[in-house]
């Protein structure tokens, strides 16, 4: 009795596995192919490009929900539905979000705002943004704004940090005079005295409207209005700063050794705190460039250097990559970034802002880095998408 019981149970479950296993003959829907197809096209990079689109059939008609902040990716999936004669009715939430009125821009209002993976101060730190940017602003929930900093990330931030404003009020602001912050870390001040109060506490690149020039001071406006007081020999006209910008290979590691012992922080672009991708475009933005967020992104920019481990062949500011090799079975995975110095040392956030060298007899000799070596780059003054020349063009970093 038990033996019949026993293959009957046998049975009953190679039938039930066989029932629940999908045919891999059976054809996909043409929907989904198309859904897909949109997506890795017009966003293949979630960090940087909204497309949350399904879509659910009622009845006798197709319903496309979901959001996105691509309307040509919009258009391009309604076209194609019609082009296959299928009828649907358009239920997506095109970004900006109607609720938002007319403030669909904002302006970082602190020194240095955390932009989350999700709407929670407990979320995920994604990336930051620094005082005087400008960002599109796509959605609210609670007291969290989803917004799309210049560099295209997405991410959440609260309102604490950010001043929404209208189109206007942002172009006003972009062409306003302004001041650059270049120093590490300070203050702006309530008067232009020694032992002023504070105000506000100040990083580098840091970008705030220049009211009128006081002696050793510089009287700034804050995106919010507040009024406070700079000193000069701590900050710079932004449009001077840009002209006088003389970047070259030795300014990059200059820069690079002025945050030397800044924390790691994941998710951190800011003289507070920085990871890895985070530190070299902090870097390159006081040289006058701005490049992608991640290191994922950054190693598709610029022209391929090294992938041997040819040293001789770098220059001071390339920038090394680090991680998986690929396989036959898998794909290379980018996970570290530093920055060449020359002498067969580089410069990376690692714990905090280290020198590490690639010469085993070096006492900073990095053995576990050497070993996950990938490739090298070359982005200093070098064109293409992902990278842009603060001197070649009329607005700040937006």
């Amino acid at each position: 009795m038990k033996s019949t019981l026993l293959y009957a149970a046998i049975a009953f479950g190679i039938l039930f596995l066989t029932g629940c296993k999908e045919d891999p003959n059976k054809a996909e829907d043409p929907v989904q192919i198309t859904l897909k197809n949109i997506k890795k096209e017009y966003a293949p990079d979630k960090r940087v490009a909204l497309f949350d689109v399904t879509a659910e059939q009622n009845d006798e008609i197709l319903v496309l929900k979901g959001e996105s902040n691509l309307p040509e990716a919009i258009a391009a999936l309604k076209s194609q539905l019609a082009a296959d004669s299928i009828p649907f009715i358009d239920s997506i939430q095109q970004l900006p979000a109607d609720d938002l009125g007319k403030k669909t821009k904002a302006i970082i209002n602190i020194s240095v705002a955390n932009l989350r993976s999700n709407p929670g101060h407990s979320s995920e730190l994604a990336t930051q943004a620094t005082l005087g940017t400008i960002v599109n602003v796509y959605k609210k929930k609670d007291n969290w704004y989803y917004v799309q900093t210049p560099d295209h990330y997405l991410a959440w931030v609260d309102e604490g940090g950010i001043e929404l404003v209208e189109d206007q009020i942002a172009e006003n602001w972009s062409q306003d005079e302004k001041i650059i912050y270049t120093q590490t870390y300070g203050h702006a001040y309530a008067d232009p005295y020694i032992d002023s109060l504070i105000v506000s506490d100040l990083t580098a690149g840091n970008l705030l409207t220049i009211v009128k020039d006081v002696f050793n001071n510089y009287s700034v406006r804050f995106p919010d209005g507040r009024n406070a007081y700079v000193r000069k020999s701590e900050s710079e006209v932004y449009t001077d700063w840009l002209q006088n910008l003389d970047a070259t290979e030795e300014t990059l590691v200059s820069t690079g050794r002025q945050l030397m012992g800044i924390p790691y922080l994941w998710g951190g672009t800011s003289t507070k705190g920085v990871d890895c991708s985070g530190f070299t475009k902090t870097v390159y933005f006081m040289n006058g460039m701005v490049i992608p967020r991640d290191a994922s992104q950054q190693v598709h920019t610029g022209i391929p250097i090294d992938s041997t481990g040819n040293f001789d062949a770098l220059q001071r500011g390339d920038l090394l990559f680090f991680g998986r090799k690929a396989t036959d079975s898998t794909a290379e995975k980018v996970v570290h970034v530093g920055m060449w110095i020359g002498d067969n040392e580089f410069i990376h956030s690692s714990g905090k802002v280290r020198i590490s060298s690639m010469d085993k007899k070096s006492k900073n000799y990095d053995e576990y880095n050497l070993n996950r070596y990938l490739r090298t780059k070359r982005i200093f003054k070098q064109k293409g998408k992902g990278l842009m020349n603060l001197t070649q063009t009329t607005t700040l970093k937006q």
